[in-house]
């Protein structure tokens, strides 16, 4: 079995954490973690698609959006989330652009159940192409405790494209905060492919310095 190599790992981040620094950027960078996948086939094999939620919140400012009944609604403005309601939705009128648009505003959505249902007669197939349906809340769950697990899910899909890529933290973060959410993110991965850890390619790489990491062998 071939596994991380903790040091080379921890050294990785250490640097691109170090160097970040020294950019002193008005912006907090976000450490995306690139890992090819070789003895697969996109075409024959079958694609996968799954979501797990990391330790550490990667993106705190990541831009999510309710879809809400009135009390989601309300709730939304208390905290400061963005918000649509249906009449909101019936005015995109299933116009594509716009639709198109709204998905790439945001990360993600979330919709209350009276809402969620209608979605496909409301905006059309738009959020589900871009890998944006929205996620269910119901009034039972507290809203904002749902944007944060929110915010800390990372989707691995496989599509035509034999690399994935996800964010696992940002430069403001703790070291092992960092180390944690990429060792959940491989592991995760790994265990979502059908040879596992032989699918993985020997290197990762993360931006935004696009450092390489080998993994050891098997």
């Amino acid at each position: 079995m071939s596994k991380l190599q903790s040091d080379a790992l921890r050294e990785a981040i250490s640097t691109i954490v170090a160097q970040s620094k020294e950019k002193q950027r008005k912006f907090t960078e976000t450490i995306e973690l690139q890992i090819g996948l070789k003895n697969y086939d996109p075409q024959k094999d079958k694609r996968f698609s799954g979501s797990v939620k990391l330790p550490h919140i990667p993106r705190p400012k990541m831009k999510i959006c309710m879809l809400g009944d009135a009390q989601h609604v309300e709730e939304a403005e208390k905290i400061g989330l963005d918000y649509m309601d249906v009449e909101a939705l019936k005015k995109l009128n299933k116009n594509k652009k716009l639709v198109k648009k709204l998905a790439k505003k945001y990360h993600a959505f979330l919709a209350s159940e009276s809402v969620i249902k209608q979605i496909p007669r409301l905006l059309g197939p738009g959020l589900n192409k871009a890998g944006k349906f929205p996620t269910l809340v119901t009034h039972q769950e507290s809203l904002e405790s749902k944007v944060n697990e929110t915010k800390a899910m990372v989707k691995f899909q496989l599509k035509k494209v034999l690399c994935m890529g996800v964010a696992v933290g940002n430069v403001a973060m703790e070291e092992k905060q960092i180390f944690q959410n990429v060792q959940m993110s491989v592991n995760f991965l790994v265990s979502l492919l059908k040879k596992n850890w032989q699918n993985v390619r020997t290197e990762f790489s993360f931006s935004p310095l696009l450092k390489t990491l080998a993994i050891s062998g098997s």
